[in-house]
């Protein structure tokens, strides 16, 4: 399904990501996984298309992402759920999901998307008339994966969802990607700095340090690579 080769991408002329290459195949769980500054969220912006790379190529479902306007590249069925959640604090939990229905597919299926996604995120729909700024992390969380559901994505791409989050909270969404994955089919992107929960949900992991790909794998290969266990697992 999407296909990255051989992507440098940086800022103001530097580097940040040296020749990365991955794939992630329809219906997979892929998890990049790595310390700060080793790439993973400039590599989810140059996907996105918020920035242009300066050497490689990027296919998703066979066409060039890279010759897509950024705004037009939702609309192709990629969903960005960013770093740091970026909920419209003044708007209403309705109003968050209906934005993220603006892609031609999220018009369409926003009937019966509204109605999954109020069931697999039961808080949203007791939510729904709260102001997004007054929800808690874990909750705003919640509505920005809910979000990125509403535009009826075929790829969801999500930035460190665990963050600044407590564990038992970050615990149960991850559970509740598993169960959304699952029920809806859904092709997932992860970035997580939580390598043990990224590398148990994952079909395939890379491990990204100093922007570049130095180790990919099956999750089982990944967490008995020695390497992993002693600087990510802590064994």
């Amino acid at each position: 399904m999407l296909e990255v080769e051989n992507i440098t991408a940086g800022y103001s002329g530097v580097p940040v990501l040296n020749g990365v290459s991955l794939s992630v195949g329809e219906g997979e769980f892929v998890s990049i996984v790595g310390p700060n500054g080793a790439g993973k969220t400039t590599l989810f912006k140059t996907i996105s298309g918020t920035l242009t790379p300066m050497a490689g190529s990027i296919r998703f479902e066979g066409i060039d992402l890279l010759s897509i306007p950024p705004a037009r590249r939702p609309h192709l069925g990629i969903a960005h759920v960013p770093e740091g959640r970026q909920v419209f604090p003044s708007l209403t939990v309705m109003d968050n999901l209906e934005l993220g229905a603006y892609t031609d597919a999220g018009r369409r299926d926003w009937s019966r998307n509204i109605e999954r996604i109020l069931t697999w995120l039961p808080v949203l729909a007791e939510r729904r008339n709260q102001l997004a700024g007054t929800l808690s992390g874990g909750e705003q969380q919640m509505l920005a994966i809910g979000r990125g559901l509403a535009s009826s994505p075929k790829l969801l791409m999500l930035d460190e969802p665990s963050m600044g989050l407590a564990p038992a909270i970050a615990d149960f969404i991850f559970e509740k990607l598993m169960e959304i994955r699952s029920e809806a089919e859904l092709t997932i992107l992860l970035v997580e700095q939580r390598v043990a929960e990224a590398l148990e949900s994952a079909d395939h992991g890379y491990v990204l340090e100093a922007g570049r790909v130095v180790l990919q794998g099956t999750n089982e290969a990944l967490r008995a690579d020695d390497r992993v266990r002693q600087a990510y697992l802590g064994m």
